[in-house]
């Protein structure tokens, strides 16, 4: 049976409010009170003016206390609270990188520790965070994410693929690359046989969401994988990618 938020035991719903403990389910992550974990984290900031309301999605919510945060405590703070225990302040972290102003390649460099971050909700704010400097470059940022696919650590290279999907998950679409998914190739290239199914799992998604436009681009980059990388991982991934247009 799914979790609901009301079978979170009441001395978990508070660790959780009170930064103490990391969230462990989607459930867990939505129960969260914002306010009140904020309180717990920066009481001194508790008097200052938030301009979001509780009832707001969760994406909203989180970039603006990151735009609050860097508002009133500014970028210096943001060591401390990236290496927070709650992942839910670690995700604020990162939406204060995704406000700041930096140029994309410093602020690649500042997410990339939340971009590697063992837990997997903080793993996708980090994108997410980034995803509006992305859709204004989207051919710089393809250009500095291609090192990151050649990263030992799994988490970095799915990033380069996750951040660039022309579609996304509660994200602003890439137009450039919906229209010319060519372009993200780069990207794709070194992940085509990629050991990790969270890697794989990205670049199948990738290429389920250009195939939504562009059908032609999928299924001719599919077919030609399959004739250089007989491999089972390149299988896997053209056959997630494709199936949307093979249903």
């Amino acid at each position: 049976m799914a979790q609901r938020r009301e079978d979170i035991a009441p001395e978990r719903l508070a660790a959780l409010n009170a930064g103490t403990a990391e969230a462990k389910t989607l459930v867990e992550m939505l129960a969260i009170d914002h306010a009140a974990l904020l309180r717990a984290v920066r009481p001194d900031l508790v008097a200052k003016p938030l301009s979001v309301v509780a009832g707001e999605g969760i994406t909203r919510r989180m970039a603006a206390k990151g735009v609050f945060l860097l508002r009133e405590i500014g970028l210096s703070a943001l060591p401390a609270l990236a290496a927070h225990p709650s992942d839910t302040v670690r995700g604020w972290a990162a939406y204060m990188i995704g406000a700041a102003s930096l140029d994309l390649p410093a602020r690649f460099d500042a997410v990339r520790p939340l971009a590697d971050d063992p837990n997997s909700g903080v793993r996708e704010w980090a994108w997410l965070a980034l995803r509006s400097a992305i859709l204004a470059q989207t051919e710089e940022a393809i250009r500095l994410l291609t090192p990151w696919t050649a990263d030992p650590s799994a988490n970095l290279r799915r990033f380069a693929s996750e951040a660039t999907r022309p579609r996304g998950v509660w994200s602003a679409h890439l137009p450039l690359l919906r229209r010319d998914p060519a372009r993200g190739e780069a990207i794709l290239e070194p992940l085509r046989a990629d050991p990790a199914r969270y890697v794989q799992d990205s670049v199948a998604n990738w290429i389920n969401d250009a195939a939504k436009d562009r059908p032609d681009w999928a299924k001719a980059l599919c077919a030609r994988w399959r004739r250089e990388s007989p491999s089972l991982a390149t299988a896997r991934i053209c056959k997630r990618g494709l199936r949307t247009i093979q249903a």
